[in-house]
């Protein structure tokens, strides 16, 4: 999957025979990450597809120019999954939100009971009719039932409701994320490298694990004023719509990865969190908040393009 993402920003974005200045990458990297450390802590989610693209351009124009670049690849291959990605998922989550619920409000009265002293596999329905499903012949086995109401039912046990399967969705956002935006951030480290041919699959895997980390711990220090800006203060959402959100985003951005699509991650989640608000009405989406990331998103190609420029000139007088 990372293959596709990683030939997108690696491959035809330059004039073939251009040699690539050695700290190019690095000039792209701290332009890009260095706008995202603001923006994130204010409290606005830009896109670190979008920062990246900026300092692409801009310390591109201060390197090799802009014949050196090949414009018509990064406005078609990058360009326009951006500006359409917003739109889509916007348009997607509000579509499909309401059957994510629907399907939710099933399993809203069902969990599952871990039952350490049982040896059977019971159902409970919602008039409390139980059915053995699998008798166990092992003293203490632990087995699962699938109870309505495993509290009600008189059911001892860790139970696996919906408000578990939205955290565990969370997770599958953050791999889709992984999938889509650690490929970028490689394939900039990669530029400029003194080898003449593509490193071992041993220093890719190592740089994609490098990468993996540093996004980690980055979304640990700083990303909770983004977290809450997210969760509470474009909609107010409950379990279902969260899960319907985490579902809807890792799904598109799953997919453009595959394809080598550059999506933003950010502007994908944002876009699915706006969906679901304006399907309860619009006047369940705070605007103003969603203005000020708008608004973030369109400063972010300048803000980022100059700092990268600014970190090219200032890192070839260092080196």
């Amino acid at each position: 999957m990372a293959s596709a993402m990683l030939k997108t920003f690696s491959v035809g974005l330059m004039q073939p025979g251009i040699a690539t200045p050695p700290v190019l990458g690095l000039a792209i990297l701290v332009g890009a990450m260095g706008w995202v450390f603001v923006a994130s802590g204010a409290g606005l989610p830009v896109s670190t597809t979008h920062a990246l693209t900026g300092a692409l351009v801009g310390a591109g124009l201060v390197s090799i120019g802009s014949q050196g670049l090949i414009w018509p690849a990064i406005t078609g291959k990058i360009g326009l999954p951006l500006l359409l990605s917003p739109v889509l998922a916007l348009t997607v989550s509000f579509l499909l939100h309401p059957v994510i619920r629907r399907i939710a409000a099933d399993w809203e009265s069902t969990c599952l009971c871990v039952l350490p002293a049982s040896r059977a596999l019971v159902t409970i329905d919602a008039r409390g009719n139980t059915r053995t499903l699998i008798q166990t012949g092992m003293l203490g086995q632990p087995v699962i039932a699938v109870p309505a109401q495993c509290e009600r039912a008189g059911l001892k046990g860790l139970a696996i409701g919906l408000d578990t399967v939205h955290w565990l969705s969370s997770g599958l956002a953050s791999l889709a994320r992984g999938a889509n935006d650690a490929p970028k951030i490689m394939a900039m480290l990669l530029l400029g490298s003194a080898s003449a041919s593509w490193p071992s699959v041993t220093v890719q895997f190592a740089t994609l694990a490098a990468v993996a980390l540093a996004m980690g711990f980055g979304s640990y220090i700083g990303g909770f004023c983004v977290t809450e800006v997210l969760a509470e203060k474009v909609t107010r959402m409950d379990h279902v719509e969260g899960l319907s959100a985490n579902l809807t985003t890792s799904s598109l951005v799953f997919v453009s990865a595959t394809l080598g699509l550059p999506v933003s991650t950010t502007h994908v989640s944002s876009s699915v969190i706006i969906g679901i608000g304006v399907r309860k009405g619009l006047g369940a989406v705070r605007w103003a908040t969603v203005r000020d990331m708008v608004l973030a998103w369109v400063v972010t190609l300048p803000v980022a393009a100059l700092l990268a420029a600014l970190a090219y000139v200032l890192l070839s007088r260092l080196s």
